[in-house]
């Protein structure tokens, strides 16, 4: 079924983009095609952990996605809540992540591409290890633990680096793939130009008004590290730059008339529904970044990969103590001349419900306020539409208070709704 899901999805999305060629068609039409591939049993699959380095098992031929990649695959398509229900039938609580949930369920229900290894991470979270040895116990598969340092001392970047090194060695033992130099020094390389462009874009995207419009870059920050050490991350980057750049250069605003920029923190509600739509048409906001869609690590060298792929991984904005996340969030909402945050508190992540107040709290000091949504943005059985509607409503009535009172750059009165 799935198999039949993706080839009809791709076939669709290619016929689409002689018509449309949009960046955002280009970005889902890859993703399309990965799940092809994961299908297609030509090249070895490992199912893995959010903060797993594919650039590198890129290099190696291994076919590879985060678990979670899979949730929002049946959310985005409108079928999760099926699985989901499987997943709970057969003893995990509903009140744990979506996300995996759906991935447990679509395990359980046979609908998932048998991997040859597991790679779990201990970042971004418990509960993604604890979804990835179900899997392996599953499929009776090996399984890999990445133990994520959460600090970036010299010490904690050398001993991720040997994790990889070691990681390298157990593809290696399990699927017979190897790894080559050249083709590693290759990937290294791929990663750094798609790196390099995508600055430009997040740059352009900040500008005022912003060309960000819709669903234009949901998701792309988490997703696009599957691409990394490829051609196709450079072209999905490319054409996020050509169309960025384009639409400033005619004076084309992705939400006409902006008067609102807001922040979404965490992860998008993935279903269906009309939320985005609503703040665009009725509020003139626009969501110009997601907490993920940004560059936060340094050039890898292609010389010494391993600790450069270390210092990445540590880097991850969800990696170690909050401080790190709040940070990164600050740093955004100063780019990108923020006026207001919305933070979707997914059900199930402790990780990100159990720092919304400490989020709130630090956005204070930069005068942004911030709404607390209820949502599981997996799980469209419990989404109160008219109740979020109402409550984003009224936020966007205090957002407008406080912008007709203040400069385009931040200013104002804090409020938490």
């Amino acid at each position: 079924m799935m198999k039949q899901f993706f080839d009809d999805m791709t076939a669709k999305m290619e016929a689409g983009l002689l018509e449309k060629n949009t960046a955002r068609q280009k970005f889902n039409l890859e993703v399309t095609r990965l799940g092809q591939r994961l299908y297609s049993g030509n090249q070895r699959l490992a199912l893995c952990g959010v903060c797993a380095p594919f650039d590198l098992l890129n290099a190696m031929g291994i076919n590879s996605c985060f678990v979670e990649f899979w949730g929002g695959v049946l959310a985005t398509a409108g079928i999760a809540n099926e699985f989901m229900e499987e997943a709970e039938h057969v003893g995990f609580q509903a009140e744990s992540c979506g996300w995996h949930r759906a991935v447990l369920g679509a395990a359980i229900k046979g609908m998932m591409p048998t991997p040859d290894i597991m790679i779990a991470t201990s970042s971004p979270c418990t509960g993604g290890v604890a979804a990835v040895e179900n899997l392996a116990q599953k499929f009776g598969c090996p399984l890999f633990v990445l133990t994520i340092p959460p600090d970036d001392s010299e010490r904690s970047v050398r001993y991720l680096a040997d994790q990889f090194r070691s990681m390298v060695d157990f593809i290696t033992t399990h699927t017979g793939e190897t790894l080559d130099g050249g083709k590693l020094k290759d990937a290294m390389n791929k990663t750094n130009q798609a790196r390099e462009i995508a600055l430009e874009v997040y740059s352009l995207a900040q500008s005022i008004p912003s060309p960000v419009k819709g669903r234009d870059l949901v998701s792309v920050g988490l997703t696009m590290p599957l691409f990394l050490g490829t051609e196709t991350a450079i072209e999905i980057a490319q054409a996020y730059k050509n169309e960025f750049t384009a639409r400033i250069e005619r004076g084309i605003s992705g939400v006409p008339g902006e008067r609102l920029r807001l922040i979404w923190l965490q992860e998008a509600i993935l279903f269906k529904n009309p939320l985005i739509k609503m703040l665009e048409k009725d509020y003139q906001a626009t969501v110009v970044v997601e907490e993920l869609n940004d560059i936060y690590w340094e050039p890898i060298d292609p010389g010494d990969p391993f600790m450069g792929l270390a210092r990445r991984t540590i880097a991850f904005p969800f990696n170690g103590a909050v401080e790190r996340r709040i940070k990164h969030i600050k740093k955004l909402v100063q780019a990108y001349r923020i006026d207001g945050a919305i933070n979707p508190c997914h059900w199930g992540c402790r990780q990100g419900t159990g720092s919304r107040g400490l989020i709130a709290e630090a956005l204070k000091d930069l005068n942004i306020p911030v709404i607390n949504l209820e949502v599981d943005c997996a799980d469209s059985r419990n989404f109160a539409e008219g109740q979020l509607r109402t409550r984003l409503e009224a936020f966007m009535e205090v957002l407008g208070s406080i912008s007709s009172e203040r400069p385009v750059e931040i200013g104002g009165q804090a409020c938490t709704i």
